[in-house]
C-alpha cells in the first residue's frame, strides 16, 4: 500500500490557472475522493498524479519517492475512465492478458493472474465474451479488473459509474469499495456525485475553482462544513443570515430575522462576537412542533412534496423559504403555522462569505 503526497501542486492551461497550490496527503490503502462541480479541477488533478499532465509547480511523492518528473509508464498507476476504454476486438480475458503483456511473466502466470482477478470482480464466467456482448455493469467490472490485475501502486478512477443507470450505480458503489479494500489498494476516485462520495469514501477533498476547500471524512464534511459552498454542495441545507451576539466555548448565541438561535461553531472556523454569519440547518435536522420551545421559530407551511422514503415540507418564515424532511409524515394543512426546532449542535454557524 502506497501513500501519496501532493506538495503545492499548481496546473495552468496556457495562462488560465486550473489548480492552485494543492496540498494533500492520501494514506496507504485509503479510498480517497476528489469531489466538486464540473470544471473545479478534480480530473486535472487525477491526470497530474497519473503523469498524463505536467504540474507547473509542486511535487508528487509516492511514499518517499519523488515521482514528479517520471513518465506515466514509470509510475505504476492504473486508471479506469468513464468510457472504460476496453479493447472491443478482444475478449474479457484477452483484455486482462494484454494489460499484463508488459510484465515479465510466463504465459501460465499471466493466465492465472487474469482468471484470478476476473473471479475477484465476478466476471470469470464471462471471460470469453467481448465488451460489446456485456452490460454496462459488466464492462465496468472488466475495466476495473484490467486496472487491478497489474497490481498498481495507485488505482485512479475517473467518474467510473457515470454511464450506468441509477440503480446499477448504487450496486456498483458497494462492489468497487469491497474490491479496493480486498486488494489493499490506495485508490483516488473522481466524481461530482455527492452521494457516491459520501457512501464510498474514507476521506474526501472538495475542490472548487481550482482551490482545495476542505478535507475530511464524509461525516465531518456533511455535518461540519467550513463554508457555505461545502454546506450547499453536499446535500440540501437551509441558509439563514444572522449576527453573533456572544460565544461560549463552541456555541454562539445568534439573532436573525426569524429570532434568536443557538448555533455550533467548528473549531476550524474563525468567528467572533458581532460578526455576521450564515446559519446552515440540514432539512432532516428540523423537527416540526405544535408548541414553542427554546431554539425554535414560527413558520407557515406553503407546500408538501412526497418523495417516497420521506416528505419534504416547504415553509415560509418572514422573507425566508425553508425546507424540512420528515419520515412517516402525518397530514398537515397548507397555510398552517408550526414551530420549527433544531438542536444547537445541528445549526452550524459559517462565515458570511463564500469560498475562495
Amino acid at each position: 500500500m502506497t501513500k501519496v503526497t501532493l506538495n503545492e501542486i499548481s496546473v495552468s492551461y496556457s495562462l488560465t490557472p486550473v489548480l492552485n497550490s494543492i496540498n494533500l496527503e492520501i494514506l496507504p490503502g485509503e479510498i480517497f475522493f476528489l469531489l466538486g462541480p464540473s470544471g473545479c479541477g478534480k480530473s486535472t488533478l487525477l491526470r497530474t498524479i497519473a503523469g498524463l499532465l505536467k504540474a507547473n509547480k509542486g511535487k508528487i511523492f509516492f511514499d518517499d519517492e519523488d515521482i514528479t518528473k517520471l513518465p506515466p509508464e514509470k509510475r505504476n498507476t492504473a486508471m479506469v475512465f468513464q468510457n472504460y476504454a476496453l479493447w472491443p476486438h478482444m475478449t474479457v480475458l484477452e483484455n486482462l492478458k494484454f494489460a499484463l503483456s508488459i510484465k515479465k511473466k510466463s504465459k501460465k502466470e499471466v493466465e492465472y493472474l487474469a482468471l484470478e482477478t476476473l473471479e475477484l470482480v465476478g466476471m470469470k464466467e464471462f471471460a470469453d465474451r467481448k465488451p460489446g456482448e456485456l452490460s454496462g455493469g459488466q464492462q465496468q467490472r472488466t475495466a476495473l479488473a484490467r486496472a487491478i490485475v497489474v497490481k498498481p501502486r495507485i488505482l485512479l478512477l475517473d467518474e467510473p459509474l457515470s454511464n450506468l443507470d441509477a440503480k446499477l450505480r448504487i450496486q456498483m458503489r458497494n462492489e468497487i469499495r469491497k474490491i479496493c479494500k480486498t486488494c489493499g489498494l490506495t485508490t483516488i476516485y473522481v466524481t461530482h456525485d455527492q452521494k457516491e462520495a459520501l457512501s464510498m469514501a474514507d476521506r474526501i477533498a472538495i475542490l472548487h475553482n481550482g482551490n482545495l476547500q476542505q478535507v475530511g471524512s464524509p461525516f465531518e464534511l456533511y455535518y461540519h462544513p467550513n463554508n457555505t459552498f461545502i454546506a450547499g454542495f453536499l446535500g440540501e441545507t437551509n441558509f439563514i443570515p444572522a449576527k453573533i451576539m456572544n460565544i461560549t466555548e463552541n456555541f454562539a448565541a445568534t439573532v436573525s430575522e426569524i429570532g434568536e438561535l443557538k448555533a455550533y461553531i467548528s473549531p476550524s472556523i474563525s468567528l467572533k462576537t458581532s460578526d455576521s454569519c450564515i446559519l446552515s440547518i440540514r432539512p432532516e435536522s428540523i423537527k416540526i412542533l405544535d408548541k414553542k420551545m427554546e431554539n425554535s421559530f414560527l413558520a407557515k407551511i406553503t407546500d408538501k412534496i412526497f418523495l417516497g422514503e420521506y416528505t419534504q415540507w416547504n415553509f415560509q418564515c418572514g422573507n425566508l423559504s425553508l425546507i424540512t424532511f420528515e419520515q412517516n409524515a402525518p397530514e398537515r394543512k397548507r397555510n398552517t403555522d408550526f414551530y420549527l426546532y433544531a438542536n444547537p449542535e445541528n445549526i452550524i454557524a459559517l462565515p458570511d462569505g463564500i469560498e475562495k
